[in-house]
């Protein structure tokens, strides 16, 4: 029985699926005997893996951390009878990073990409009773110019980098869809106008198809259109018509996390065809007169580092118990967001994130070196995980490259300095209503805000570097350009996006940080001193702390890697909002 059941797309439901989790069959294929064998036409292969957990975890059944680059699935099943008829939809959450599929025999189609979904009509290989589908993955190890983030190119993990992750890491799941469907929504709130643009795409439709979209609040209805289908695709504004509530708590915030479902359908005389399920926020982010603003009043951000992974399961969430826990740990401990860290995360965690209120940066899992092959792969999957995410209210801004990650010439090579210039451009052009940051942490070409990685420990010396912008500019936090020459600072509001990663071992991990406590008494201490160093400059307006949890050999987390906090989070969340934290401490621990 698998962990992952649930549906894996929150924000575009459609009831007619099934998951395609769980047993499948499985084996490596170091020899790349596979495709000249045709294995997808017979396949045989000996071993069993849990999906979508990896090889290399202990979820997946198999806890082994060797190379093997080429990998084969293969597992049978059988669609409803209520499905014939209907167009049948393999969807694949992630797999990384190239793939290939066949379904009975017969190629389905390829992808390249390890961190963002895909999807094959399969209808036409697919037939009554069993069925077939086979998955070829090609992974790496030493290839940095792939997209990568964390996972490393050695066998053991050491430094800032974690265990690999090759294969199929998120879910797996068939849909069913009739000859004329939606195929995109997407949402962009406008909360000054009171209104929500609606975008949307679908396939088969025509001038004989109306297309019914309904949106209702804590279901009342408050709006609805209908549209004659005479393209496949359009935008729609759509007027509210709720503004003086507004203020009554209707707008999204993680204070708040007040959201709108909408329901979408395609409608040919009274026949429904399709029926999606969805729901947005109306939120603002912007930057007025050098302040960072969240639905138009200045907002002090409170991020926390997200490295998203687990020790049974790497990348992928081990169960939805998991994500929620993370996210309700997260605001116990007095933070208002987390920046999501060289991984783009399950849409499970967003929704989460959607519903229970936390802000989120959406970062790409970087390459780590630069070619021209680099710039085409991350180009075209960051465009993707952009369109996968553009709707959730969580995201306000997107961070496309870090610490000159993919770019580690940046600073004397134009093409380097061009490539982070362009991705900010691209992003902006892909999604103007949030922050974008050309290269989080220091060498910035372009960005929205000006944003720091400083893992000073001491709280006098940070204050001093964040007393005033020409202390921050000459003051080069890690020895690194805050900007990249002939590039300059132009008034951004300020941000600590790394700092602090103070190490403390309260379990069997044992590693690493970039301070070390000795006790709990001790490590609150470092805490506070760094924590209210942000929080009493007259120039940071927001921070994100290094880090959530202990991962593998880094012991610098707030929790350990299995989620235990350290110290009560009480005293994390007192020392977030300022106030005193001793009372939480025996005398003698005061002492």
């Amino acid at each position: 029985m698998t962990d992952r059941t649930e549906y894996p797309r929150p924000q575009f439901y459609r009831e007619t699926w099934f998951h395609l989790n769980g047993e499948w069959n499985f084996t490596y294929d170091d020899d790349n005997r596979g495709v000249k064998d045709r294995w997808f036409e017979d396949p045989h292969f000996s071993r069993k893996i849990q999906v979508p957990f990896t090889y290399q975890t202990e979820k997946s059944g198999i806890n082994e951390t060797d190379f093997h680059d080429l990998v084969w699935y293969h597992r049978q099943f059988e669609f409803p009878q209520n499905w014939e008829g209907k167009q049948q939809i393999l969807h694949f959450g992630a797999v990384d990073y190239r793939t290939w599929v066949w379904v009975n025999g017969h190629y389905a189609g390829f992808h390249e990409g390890g961190h963002v979904p895909f999807h094959f009509d399969v209808s036409a290989y697919t037939s009554p009773g069993l069925n077939e589908v086979v998955v070829r993955v090609e992974d790496e190890t030493f290839d940095l110019t792939q997209p990568r983030g964390k996972q490393y190119w050695k066998e053991r993990s050491e430094g800032i980098f974690y265990t690999r992750t090759t294969g199929i890491w998120q879910s797996v799941w068939m849909e069913a869809v009739d000859s004329a469907y939606i195929t995109r929504t997407a949402f962009t709130p406008d909360v000054d106008k009171d209104e929500i643009e609606i975008a949307y795409e679908t396939a088969g439709t025509c001038s004989d198809h109306l297309l019914e979209i309904k949106i209702s609040f804590d279901g009342n209805l408050v709006a609805s259109d209908t549209i004659r289908l005479n393209k496949p695709d359009g935008k729609r504004k759509i007027l509210l018509g709720d503004f003086h509530v507004h203020d009554q708590g209707r707008l999204w915030s993680p204070e708040h996390p007040n959201l709108y479902d909408a329901e979408f359908r395609i409608k040919e005389d009274q026949r429904t065809l399709d029926k999606i399920s969805s729901y947005f926020g109306m939120r603002k982010v912007s930057i007025e007169n050098g302040k960072v603003m969240l639905n138009n009043k200045p907002y002090y951000m409170k991020l926390v580092l997200d490295q998203g992974y687990f020790p049974e399961s790497l990348l992928t969430p081990p169960s939805e118990e998991a994500i929620v826990r993370d996210i309700t740990l997260t605001k116990e401990m007095g933070f208002n967001g987390v920046r999501k860290h060289q991984k783009i995360e399950d849409p499970r965690f967003l929704y989460w994130a959607d519903k229970k209120g936390l802000l989120v940066w959406g970062e790409m899992a970087n390459c780590y070196m630069y070619s021209e092959d680099a710039v085409a792969r991350m180009t075209s999957e960051w465009q993707k995980a952009i369109e996968r995410d553009y709707s959730h209210p969580c995201i306000v801004a997107w961070v496309p490259i870090n610490e000159s990650w993919g770019v580690p010439k940046l600073l004397g090579d134009p093409k380097q300095q061009f490539h982070t210039l362009a991705m900010y451009y691209l992003t902006k052009s892909l999604d103007e209503t949030r922050l974008v940051l050309s290269n989080d942490g220091w060498e910035h070409t372009k960005s929205d805000l000006c944003t720091i990685h400083d893992y000073e420990p001491e709280k006098e010396k940070l204050l001093e570097r964040y007393k005033t912008v020409d202390n921050l500019l000459n003051s080069q936090p890690g020895d690194r350009l805050i900007y990249v020459p002939g590039y300059n600072y132009n008034g951004e509001p300020v941000q600590v996006t790394e700092f602090g990663g103070i190490a403390y071992q309260k379990s069997d991990w044992e590693g690493w940080g970039y301070s070390g406590a000795v006790n709990d008494k001790d490590f609150a201490e470092r805490y506070e001193a760094v924590i209210s160093a942000m929080l009493e400059s007259p120039l940071v307006q927001g921070f994100c702390y290094t880090q959530l949890t202990d991962v593998e050999q880094e012991i610098n987390g707030l929790l350990t890697y299995d989620r235990q906090p350290k110290i009560p989070l009480e005293v994390i969340k007192a020392i977030n909002e300022g106030k005193n934290h001793s009372r939480f401490f025996t005398k003698e621990e005061i002492k």
